[in-house]
């Protein structure tokens, strides 16, 4: 096995086997960490490395890295090479990233052992120095929001449809997560033709309501339409999706305050104060 090299980083080959390869990282001569492959089948091998902390590390890591990955595809002819990097090394999981590896999710750990993050690259992604393969690393590892769309939709005396579900004591306003590379108006629009059965408009945008994590859930941003004023008999024509919807219930102030969610009366408070803002934070919800 020949050494690996780029410009004064250098790969020295110090083991080999079918099942496990192992360099020496170099630079300028000075050995600065080690860098491994290990076949897990005929297809996939994985990586693992140590380029020490601080200075130039990351650097040192992420150059390895891609001389490793291009001759475990181009050489040895896997066609997928991943890593599972403990998440509290920071470093690592950048060079990882840096190197053209995928972040692909988190494998949770039992006991005091950290999870860890899963990286992979493929042979056939594009290069990471291409504008594809470049928003295709960022894609994997920014973060997400989560998305919920939810509607206003009002009866002739004022009353506030809310939504008696099957996963919570509390009622809630319809709607539900938005999929994603969906808009939040067709996501409600969806939501409630699945779970009630008939087609709404979603009108004007009437507020952006970011709420904070709450009992296990993470963070979200609510989405809150106005769906306009019905007839009162309208739910007569509901096709409730019963996995998921119990019921359904035309409510006025004081039957909102007593059975929806907290951040349900509070968003609709807040509708009602007639002062509300194109955006908001909703206070944590009670424990």
């Amino acid at each position: 096995m020949s050494d690996l090299a780029d410009d004064d980083l250098v790969l020295e080959p110090t083991t080999g086997s079918d099942e496990f390869l192992g360099w020496a990282v170099t630079v300028a001569g000075e050995r600065v960490g080690t860098i491994a492959l290990r076949t897990e089948d005929k297809q996939t091998a994985s990586v693992r490395w140590n380029t020490g902390s601080g200075g130039s590390a990351l650097g040192n890591a992420s150059r390895a890295l891609r001389l490793v990955l291009d001759h475990a595809f181009a050489e040895l002819g896997y066609s997928r090479v991943e890593a599972r990097v403990p998440v509290d090394r920071v470093d690592d999981v950048r060079a990882a990233s840096i190197g053209g590896m995928r972040r692909e999710g988190i494998v949770r750990s039992a006991g005091d052992d950290p999870d860890r993050a899963l990286l992979a690259r493929l042979a056939d992604d594009p290069p990471a120095t291409s504008r594809q393969g470049f928003i295709a690393l960022l894609n994997a590892g920014l973060p997400t929001k989560r998305v919920i769309s939810q509607g206003l939709l009002r009866d002739e005396q004022g009353r506030v449809l809310l939504c008696r579900l099957t996963y919570k004591s509390e009622w809630d306003l319809p709607g539900g997560v938005v999929e994603v590379g969906e808009a939040p108006a067709r996501g409600l629009e969806r939501e409630i033709r699945e779970e009630l059965g008939v087609d709404v408009h979603a009108r004007s945008l009437l507020t952006v309501n970011w709420l904070p994590a709450w009992r296990g859930w993470d963070d979200a941003c609510v989405f809150l339409f106005d769906l306009g004023t019905v007839d009162a008999s309208f739910t007569d024509t509901f096709r409730l999706q019963p996995t998921e919807i119990m019921g359904t219930e035309w409510c006025d102030v004081e039957t909102v305050r007593a059975k929806a969610t907290a951040a349900a009366v509070e968003m609709l408070d807040a509708v009602e104060s007639g002062d509300l803002p194109v955006y908001r934070e909703a206070p944590p919800g009670p424990e």
